[in-house]
């Protein structure tokens, strides 16, 4: 079967405002870190949708936060890319980790799961030496775990949360990347998962939105840092995407009804809307981007 024959509804021309489904949707606390198999509707990450062009044929990718959202999305795209895929994930997603392993497998690819907490920077070094041992080398890094969690004032804001805002999103991508450069050759990409909070902070996102304008500020230095090595470092910028950080604490429950509603599409995104962002800046097709941040918000800031 040719590849245009695989072809689903996804790429056929039709009316963005529709795509996909449209609040209102059902109030659905979940507790942190969340399931995409518990959210109503479940998130589209490509799992049927996604087609490949061999665009990654044989490269070598570690994705944090693989398990579900954003990441899940990322790493169906680049096994589909013909990409050999580990996810890092925490240990109690392990039902949506193994749903992933399995759909990289079925592409022909490797796929390496390997559960931990990247608030520790031992096992941010054990986790990159782990992935490079068992893919044999290193190609593309995606720094994409996150922890967001509202917040009405900065009087509810525990330092507790805070500390564990920065050390997830941003004291591991710093760790993480240290350790995955060691590897990494001309050609190489490192990904970042940034947000449109690094530009239009929401007032009940005070920490996380000061450490996704950290991401930003990281990427652009670092790809000052590494492109004389031929290595690019971008960011993606999402807006309001259907993920589970969203139902298990990142907005309240009134905020998840009417969820994407503000944009000028009038609906959240899916993850598998963002996974060709992703391929691109990882493929040789984005061989110009570096120290970019790419947006996708639905055309307007959401908050």
């Amino acid at each position: 079967m040719s590849t245009s024959d695989k072809l689903t509804d996804r790429y056929k021309k039709q009316n963005p405002l529709t795509q996909y489904p449209q609040p209102p949707f059902p109030r659905q606390p979940q507790e942190r870190p969340g399931s995409v198999n518990k959210m109503e509707p479940e998130p589209d990450h490509g799992e049927k949708s996604y087609v490949g062009f061999g665009r990654l044929k044989d490269r070598k990718a570690l994705i944090t936060g693989g398990d579900s959202g954003i990441g899940r999305a990322a790493a169906i795209a680049f096994a589909r890319e013909g990409a050999d895929v580990a996810i890092c994930y925490l240990p109690s997603e392990e039902q949506n980790a193994q749903e992933v392993i399995k759909l990289i497998e079925a592409e022909g690819r490797t796929a390496v799961a390997i559960p931990g907490d990247i608030i520790s920077e031992d096992f941010c070094n054990e986790l990159v030496e782990t992935a490079v041992k068992k893919l044999g080398g290193l190609d593309i890094l995606v720094n994409n775990a996150g922890r967001q969690t509202a917040q009405q004032s900065i009087f509810d804001l525990t330092t507790e949360q805070f500390d564990n805002t920065f050390k997830v999103n941003v004291y591991a991508p710093f760790w993480i990347t240290k350790a995955a450069l060691k590897h990494m050759e001309a050609g190489a990409s490192i990904i970042n998962t940034a947000s449109v909070q690094s530009f239009d902070p929401s007032a009940t996102l005070l920490d996380y939105a000061q450490t996704k304008a950290c991401n930003v500020a990281f990427t652009k230095a670092l790809a000052g840092q590494v492109a004389e090595k031929g290595i690019r470092v971008n960011a993606v910028a999402p807006g309001p995407f259907w993920t589970p950080l969203q139902s298990s604490g990142g907005q309240p429950q009134d905020k998840i009804e009417k969820f994407g509603s503000t944009t000028l599409l009038k609906r959240p995104g899916q993850p598998v809307e963002l996974a060709p962002v992703y391929v691109l800046l990882a493929s040789q097709e984005g061989s110009y981007m570096t120290g970019e941040v790419v947006g996708a918000t639905g055309g307007e800031m959401p908050y």
